[in-house]
């Protein structure tokens, strides 16, 4: 039994621009396919930096679900968050015009916000030998991260709770969490929540760069992510957005909406180790996995996949590894695991958002993505990653892992409605 009495809180839609698919269905299909977003940087002439490859969003058209003026108007993580929204809402089939919009919320964040905005007006400011009336009125309203949950409330009057969250990797696992809380202590019937990011862009390449966080393997990039792999040298830069609607049973039922599953749990931690390293043997992540478990009335025993946070840097993809292994013992094995990171890239605060979007279709599909380059084990990480093809696996139960700088982790589990 869950660990407490709240209501049941559902998934009815989906939506997410990614590097591999500009919908859910797209982006589902290029997993199956263990297709790889990596490419040449086109954003940005690389002749510089040490990385010249990331995960960029391929024929992406916001005039699909915006005018030209609001284009304008808007950083690219916000067009990718309205993007999200739009489809999420459609494959929701929400009519707002029958439902209480005061009991609709938006929870939505990006772990950096605005970093195109700021390139392009610090650029500004320096072209015109530090002449601020250069800078664009619109660019604190374009930059600041909480922008896209408004502008997703704008659109549809939703006047529910909102607000942003900002939690670097963890981001958007952290909106779909608030999200959860505010419906079962009955703040909002009914949440549009995840996030989304853009900062394939000089600084955002070259910052990660520093930390010597992203892989340089320059020759080959496709195969450049590589979660687990003993040959791991660091994350790939992805850029996207998703969201998922998630409402109260009751309030789904009254509606007659399609359910994907059931929001069954969370678990929020934090390490308190270092700014940017897991703490060792993952226990802010065992910890963050028992909570979930709990919140949701779960034992170890019933998760039959896990969507890892999978980085492909040394430290996160060994102590994660260690982390399930201490909390799921012999279970671990028998589990179905894998980064799709491996395929997207890693979108930093719209990575918990879009892996949510893999579970929750794990679990409608009956099938474990993939994780991809995945060529030469590593002793430390010995367990079963569902190697280069998806696999089909009886799943009921999922957790989806997403850990942050600063020692941010949370845990989201999702499971068939029974």
């Amino acid at each position: 039994m869950p660990k407490y009495n709240f209501p049941r809180v559902v998934v009815t839609g989906l939506g997410t621009v990614s590097p591999i698919g500009n919908s859910v269905a797209e982006f589902w299909q290029s997993m199956m396919e263990g297709k790889s977003g990596t490419g040449p940087i086109t954003r940005f002439d690389p002749v510089n930096h040490d990385t010249k490859f990331a995960n960029e969003l391929k024929n992406y058209d916001p005039l699909l679900h915006m005018n030209r003026k609001e284009v304008q108007r808007m950083d690219l993580f916000c067009q990718y968050a309205i993007s999200a929204a739009t489809m999420a809402v459609e494959d929701a089939a929400i009519n707002f015009e029958t439902l209480d919009r005061e009991r609709i919320g938006v929870i939505f964040g990006s772990g950096i916000g605005g970093m195109w905005t700021y390139h392009h007006q610090m650029l500004n400011l320096f072209e015109a030998d530090g002449n601020p009336h250069r800078i664009s009125p619109f660019f604190v309203p374009m930059l600041i991260s909480d922008i896209a949950a408004g502008h997703i409330a704008i659109r549809w009057g939703l006047k529910g709770p909102n607000y942003a969250t900002v939690s670097a990797c963890a981001t958007s696992s952290h909106a779909i969490s608030d999200a959860f809380m505010l419906i079962q202590r009955g703040n909002a019937d009914m949440i549009l929540c995840g996030g989304s990011e853009s900062v394939v862009c000089p600084m955002g390449i070259g910052g990660f760069n520093s930390m010597k966080a992203l892989s340089t393997r320059n020759d080959n990039p496709e195969s450049a992510s590589r979660p687990f792999d003993k040959d791991r040298d660091g994350f790939v830069m992805g850029e996207g957005g998703g969201i998922i609607v998630i409402e109260s049973y009751e309030h789904a039922m009254d509606r007659g909406a399609k359910i994907y599953a059931e929001l069954a749990g969370i678990g929020l931690t934090d390490d308190a180790f270092h700014i940017t390293q897991p703490s060792e043997g993952g226990e802010g992540a065992v910890r963050s996995m028992r909570i979930c478990l709990e919140d949701a009335g779960l034992v170890p025993e019933d998760i039959d996949y896990i969507n890892a946070h999978g980085t492909s840097t040394p430290y996160n993809d060994k102590n994660e590894t260690q982390a399930i292994k201490t909390l799921f013992g012999a279970h671990a094995y028998k589990m179905k695991i894998s980064s799709t990171k491996s395929m997207t890239g890693h979108l930093l605060g719209a990575a918990g958002a879009v892996e949510a979007i893999a579970s929750v279709m794990a679990l409608k599909e009956q099938t474990a993505p993939p994780t991809i380059n995945y060529i030469t084990p590593d002793p430390e990480c010995d367990l079963d990653y569902t190697p280069n093809k998806p696999a089909k696996h009886r799943i009921k139960a999922v957790i989806s892992n997403t850990f942050g700088f600063g020692g941010h982790n949370a845990s989201l589990c999702f499971k068939e409605l029974e």
